[in-house]
């Protein structure tokens, strides 16, 4: 990857991840979901660098961007590197009506995307809008999350598109776990086993307590870790904690040095009799494919944007000199975890409408067996930038046929 942003801001992605996971799950084991702080950052980043008065504070203090940090240039090295890195791909678009200027220093200091129009017509802005999320995630995401209609006067749009295949590719089965929240289910089963035992870890002490650890690695320099906690644990509590492990803020013992017995959620560590006497990991999941829809207004203090939505006055006098308020912040996300790889697509879209009261004016431009509700992390292996994150609480059934 390129040089970008530091590691200042990827800690700021993954501490919006963490942040964001204690909404996204919900209480208990919680429901299925997938999300993507890497899409949301870049366009809050590009956002700060346009806002004034307490809608930049807000949207700086989320980002954790200093007064003098360049919110832009951040924003734009985000896209950049995500956009070099292997298996990855991102994309930023902005719309706008003929008669809402944009500043051209700040459209100046965008990443290179589609500049399109808005016409003002809900069905042909919503084509064009949709065929831009729906081609800049091979379809994963066939519609752009933004409501179009005459009010919307501004659409920023972020797509992300995560692919991996992994190095040691998993054997499909019938998964029916005799405990937990699965148990006599016939689910779509993922088994492999290999020497290296310390793809799995524990880490005995986090918030959400002991945590099992499993890195299921891609061939491009990305990886997928599986999170599991003691039953019950909450799934919130157990994607907060993640982040933490994956950074060396909470120990963890790698699963050659496990003791025997259960050492940690879901791993046992025995001896058995066989032809070799190589050690061995065996990992055991479930097939998954998780959808989520999110409206990130539902909680705008979470993303800096409680001021932005004041439509009595406008909040982003550097990017036009229209008075302009956020209306919509929505994303759209679907990863996918199967024998030979994972996916994860998001489209981030922000609509905007001119702020009320503003005059018209018109201008043209080792055993680890993840057999119960459970986490992940896509990460980028390199600068460990979190790009997906989620919860599996409904895996997919076993096909109707015999194994």
């Amino acid at each position: 990857m390129p040089t970008g942003p530091d590691e200042e801001s990827i800690r700021s992605v993954n501490d919006l991840t963490a942040h964001w996971a204690r909404l996204a799950v919900g209480p208990g084991e919680g429901r299925g979901t997938v999300f993507s702080a890497a899409a949301v950052w870049p366009l809050l980043a590009l956002l700060a660098a346009g806002a004034d008065g307490p809608a930049r504070a807000e949207l700086r203090a989320v980002l954790n961007l200093p007064g003098a940090a360049d919110a832009a240039g951040q924003g734009r090295r985000m896209v950049e590197v995500l956009r070099a890195a292997d298996g990855v791909d991102a994309a930023v678009g902005l719309w706008t009506r003929r008669d809402i200027p944009i500043r051209p220093a700040w459209e100046a200091r965008l990443p290179d995307g589609v500049r399109g129009e808005l016409t003002g017509d809900p069905e042909r802005d919503g084509r064009a809008l949709d065929a831009w999320a729906a081609g800049h995630t091979d379809g994963a995401i066939p519609s752009m999350p933004v409501p179009t209609g005459p009010d919307l006067a501004m659409a920023l749009a972020g797509a992300l598109l995560v692919r991996t295949r992994w190095t040691v590719p998993f054997s499909e089965g019938r998964l029916t776990p005799e405990t937990g929240p699965w148990r006599g289910r016939r689910l779509a089963g993922l088994y492999r086993s290999g020497g290296d035992q310390d793809a799995v870890r524990v880490a005995p002490d986090t918030p959400a307590g002991p945590l099992t650890v499993a890195e299921i690695r891609g061939d491009n320099g990305l990886d997928v870790h599986l999170l599991l906690a003691a039953e019950g644990v909450s799934g919130a509590d157990v994607l907060a904690a993640g982040p933490g492990v994956l950074t060396g803020d909470h120990a963890t013992v790698p699963g050659s040095a496990l003791p025997y017995g259960n050492p940690g959620p879901g791993v046992t560590v025995a001896d058995e009799t066989g032809w070799d006497d190589r050690p061995v990991l065996v990992t055991s999941t479930a097939r998954f494919t998780v959808r989520a829809e999110h409206d990130l207004l539902e909680r705008p203090g979470v993303f800096g944007l409680r001021t932005a939505v004041d439509r009595s006055t406008g909040h982003f006098p550097g990017i036009s000199p229209v008075p302009l308020a956020v209306s919509s912040a929505r994303q759209n996300t679907v990863a996918a975890f199967t024998a030979r790889g994972f996916e994860a697509a998001a489209v981030t879209a922000f609509g905007m409408v001119r702020a009320s009261g503003v005059p018209m004016r018109r201008s043209r431009r080792v055993t680890a067996c993840f057999e119960r509700p459970y986490g992940f992390l896509a990460v980028h292996r390199g600068s460990g930038l979190i790009l997906a994150a989620g919860w599996v609480a409904e895996p997919d059934e076993a096909p109707d046929r015999s194994w």
